[in-house]
Order: C-alpha cells, then structure tokens, then sequence
C-alpha cells in the first residue's frame, strides 16, 4: 500500500473526538458549596480556591460556584460599584447577614469584605464603620414645597366642645433576644449542616429561629437545612 493509501485509512480511523454528554455534568451539592463559603468566611482562600476549582470542574456553570469565584478573582470595588454609604455593625449581625441583606446574595459576603479591606468576614466587630455598595435604602426622597395659600378666609371658632381624647394604649413589651445564644445556636448548626448532620443542624437552626424569630439571615439558614433533610429523607 502507497503512503497516500496509509494516510487515509490513519485519518479514517482516528476520526472526531466524542463530546461528553451533558448528562456527564456531576452537579455540586449545596452544602459543599456552604462549605466552600464557610471556608472563605473564615479567612481559608487557598483551601477554598483549590475546593472551588474542583468544583467547577465537576460543574463548570454552577452559579453558586461562579458568585464564590467571583469574589475571590474579582476586584470587589469594579464588581460592586463605586458608590456607597455607611453602615454600623450592630450586635448579633454578620457580613453573611449583611451581604443577603444589601447585596441581595449571601455567597457574596466575603466579597463584600474585600470592599471593606477585611481578610477574614467572620472577624467582624461590632460598632465597626463600613460601606456598603449601592444607594442607603434609608434615604430619604426630597420633599416637595407646599405651594403658598392666597388669602385664605380666617376659620370660624367651633362651638362644640371637644372630647377629651382617649388614652394610647401602651406599647407592648419587646422581647430582649440573647443574641449570644442566637449566635452559639446558629454557628452549630452551620457547622452541622457543613459537616453533613443534617437533622442535628435543622434542630439548632430551629432553636435560633425560636431565640431571633425577626433574624432573616437565620429563617433563609433553616430553610436551606430544611430543604437539605427533606433531599436526604427522599433519597433514602
């Protein structure tokens, strides 16, 4: 056979190379993805660079995965935008709560502690100063003038006497919340649910609830553990 002849049949039998099926995609379970968060929240990049990259080779359009890889490559002041306004830190608050708070995304807390200049989002101190991207959702609109009245006729003095106005009733006692046990309760379960004890992180997720019923940071926490045991109970 001709070297023509051999190159042929060599191309015929090398042929395309097979693309895999999208159905070959091994999707990222939430709580490896919390996991990854916590690892960054805590300060541990490298770890959690090297756990992220893993991950998006596994699954390369995760989103969760996307926003997380985001923050770490990305220059946070070009991402979030330039303006901003001041914000205190207040007791029991965390840059998790925060960032689902006023970025709309949890995942984006340690983003949003490059903005701040702070390595580690966990270390955030109460009374702290800092700026959070966007318009303050306190602002408030300017108020329109009320136009000048023309000459207005003087009021007639009513004659009717008036009744003495009833008492406000009395504001009801607010509940003073422990925000240390919230905490305690809420960073349990957290680490429960990271390392994989789903029913033990829905009961002290529950408990925090029960201590801050008015914490969403909290309530969007129990749904997720929720969520995870209700997955595992229909997989068992």
């Amino acid at each position: 056979m001709g070297l023509l002849g051999i190159l042929v049949l060599s191309a015929c039998s090398s042929g395309p190379k097979s693309i895999a099926p999208a159905s070959a995609i091994q999707h990222v379970d939430p709580d490896e993805v919390e996991e990854i968060a916590a690892l960054l929240d805590r300060g541990e990049v490298r770890s959690a660079e090297k756990r992220l990259r893993k991950g998006l080779d596994r699954d390369p359009m995760n989103p969760s995965l996307q926003v997380l890889l985001q923050g770490i490559e990305g220059d946070a002041r070009t991402d979030l935008g330039p303006k901003n306004f001041s914000y205190t830190v207040r007791s029991g608050e965390t840059m998790t709560e925060l960032a689902e708070r006023f970025l709309g995304n949890r995942l984006k807390s340690y983003q949003l502690a490059k903005y701040n200049g702070i390595d580690v989002p966990d270390a955030l101190e109460v009374g702290r100063e800092l700026l959070i991207p966007g318009q303050s959702p306190n602002a408030a609109s300017t108020p329109r003038s009320t136009p000048k009245a023309e000459k207005a006729a003087p009021a007639r003095p009513k004659t009717e006497v008036a009744k003495p106005a009833k008492p406000a009733a009395a504001p009801a006692p607010r509940k003073t919340v422990d925000h240390a046990a919230v905490r305690r309760a809420r960073s349990a379960g957290l680490v429960a649910l990271n390392q994989g004890n789903v029913k033990q992180a829905v009961a002290l997720l529950r408990r925090a609830a029960a201590l801050d019923p008015d914490n969403k940071a909290i309530a969007a926490d129990l749904r997720r553990a929720e969520q995870i045991a209700a997955t595992v109970r229909a997989r068992q």
